[in-house]
């Protein structure tokens, strides 16, 4: 509630004496009915900054994926600390796509002997147009000159005069050769394991393209072969996907 002010006044101010304090007297009433209590909600909501925090490159974690095997065997894949980090071509080209890719990725195994078996990591590419695989932009034409003769003088009359004519026909096409996106698959590691908890670590790996134009996508992909002299089982996962 607002605070209200009591002044009691203890003799006549005459004159100009006496209209300061009634003027005084009003501003502080005003003032004291239309501060804002400290404890109250702002009357305007402050506005949100346009600005987003750099996340550094890193990717929200995926689904963990499992499965149950008819033979009484569990498994489980996933990853962990995953980042890609777009960063300028070395060729300066728009068609080319580099990233920094780091994670790990780990699978576990429980079953009724030792396990063992394959795992492999790498990267998905996806391009929204193709240029690698086409001619680009092509460039044709051609040019010439043809003589000729004309004659001068007045429109149905005998001609006056014979003159040469030199003419120089140009002609061109230029071609863009482009073809649907394509899907471009990037193995970094196979590794064959003996135990219940294989796990592959990437840190800042690599990953180039060329002949990619518009946007394009980027996700982490691992694959857990399970194998037994009977029998063998494929677990797979995928991670976030990521655009630039």
């Amino acid at each position: 509630m607002p605070t209200v002010f009591t002044v009691t006044p203890t003799a006549v101010v005459p004159g100009r004496a006496a209209a300061f304090a009634v003027s005084l007297a009003v501003a502080v009433a005003i003032s004291a009915t239309t501060a804002s209590p400290a404890g109250a909600d702002p009357a305007v909501a402050p506005v949100a900054s346009d600005t987003v925090p750099s996340t550094g490159g890193g990717v929200p974690p995926g689904v963990p994926t499992s499965v149950n095997t008819p033979d009484g065997w569990y498994l489980t894949l996933g990853a962990r600390d995953e980042s890609q980090i777009p960063v300028p071509p070395l060729t300066t080209a728009i068609s080319s796509r580099e990233y920094l890719a780091s994670g790990t990725f780990i699978g576990s195994l429980a079953g009724p002997e030792p396990p063992r078996g394959i795992l492999e990591v790498g990267y998905e590419i996806g391009c929204g147009v193709d240029m690698s695989t086409s001619n680009g932009v092509t460039m044709a034409g051609g040019a010439g000159v043809t003589p000729s003769l004309g004659v001068s003088g007045p429109f149905g009359a005998v001609p006056a005069a014979v003159l040469p004519v030199i003419s120089t026909p140009v002609n061109g096409v230029i071609t863009v050769g482009l073809k649907p996106g394509i899907i471009i698959v990037v193995p970094v590691v196979r590794k064959e394991f003996t135990g219940a908890n294989p796990w592959v670590m990437i840190s800042k790996f690599h990953v180039k393209i060329d002949g990619c134009v518009g946007q394009s996508f980027i996700r982490s992909y691992a694959t857990l072969t399970r194998q037994t002299n009977e029998s063998d089982v494929v677990l797979s996962y995928v991670g976030a996907t990521t655009s630039v």
